[in-house]
């Protein structure tokens, strides 16, 4: 995977649903302080407790976001895309990181310091109102991924984790490449990887999914949603 041009930057931050509501000259004065990290799948972007210094964008490449059990394993809070951006808690309090952060894929992050975040922010009204309401979308989900974990049947946790990962509604004749592992699956719908194969081969001898290494190809994602 090649490094994002700077036209790739511009684009992703026109797009984006915090970003892109930016004047032209404002967006221009926030990517001159943003800058470039690339991380190879596998690598540990920061974890719980560090300090939190800065948000990321995600240019190209898939992040694991995760928190640690007392028992050893990883609950995974989610898995974040293209486009996405992560990190903002830490970084609009300065305080610790609140999770993990894991490359799981070759991985290139636009980094914005908190330095110079802040007084950007600070005289931007409008863009704080956005920040609440996607702090507030994470808070949403969150809440409800707790909720299913300690009272949904694993089926439906499954098949809701599938199309949240997926992206938004699923709708007939919708279908998605998700590329994550199994084991990562189970993390976030709180159950064991044995017991998420099991249902995932369950599905796939119905034809409603194709599994490969780290690889989940469904067809059609309102059929897996019609499973809850």
């Amino acid at each position: 995977m090649q490094a994002p041009t700077a036209i790739e930057k511009r684009r992703l931050f026109e797009g984006h649903a915090l970003f892109g509501k930016l004047a032209p000259d404002d967006l221009d004065a926030l990517l001159s302080h943003a800058r470039v990290e690339h991380f190879p799948a596998g690598r540990e972007i920061f974890a719980k407790g560090s300090p939190g210094r800065s948000m990321m964008a995600i240019l190209a490449g898939s992040v694991r976001i995760s928190a640690p059990t007392p028992a050893g394993h990883d609950i995974v809070l989610a898995i974040l895309n293209s486009g996405e951006v992560f990190g903002e808690i830490a970084v609009l309090d300065g305080q610790d990181r609140t999770a993990d952060a894991t490359a799981i894929a070759d991985s290139y992050l636009l980094v914005l310091d908190h330095r110079d975040f802040m007084p950007f922010l600070e005289r931007r009204a409008d863009l704080c109102i956005l920040f609440l309401k996607l702090l507030c979308q994470r808070l949403r989900l969150t809440d409800r991924q707790v909720a299913e974990a300690m009272f949904g049947r694993l089926e439906d946790r499954m098949a809701k984790a599938l199309v949240r990962l997926a992206g938004g509604s699923a709708r007939a004749g919708h279908g998605a490449v998700l590329r994550l592992s199994q084991q990562e699956l189970a993390g976030m719908v709180g159950a064991t990887r044995e017991s998420v194969n099991k249902q995932l081969q369950i599905w796939q001898g119905a034809g409603k999914l194709r599994l490969g290494k780290r690889l989940i190809e469904i067809p059609d994602l309102a059929a897996i949603e019609a499973l809850t």
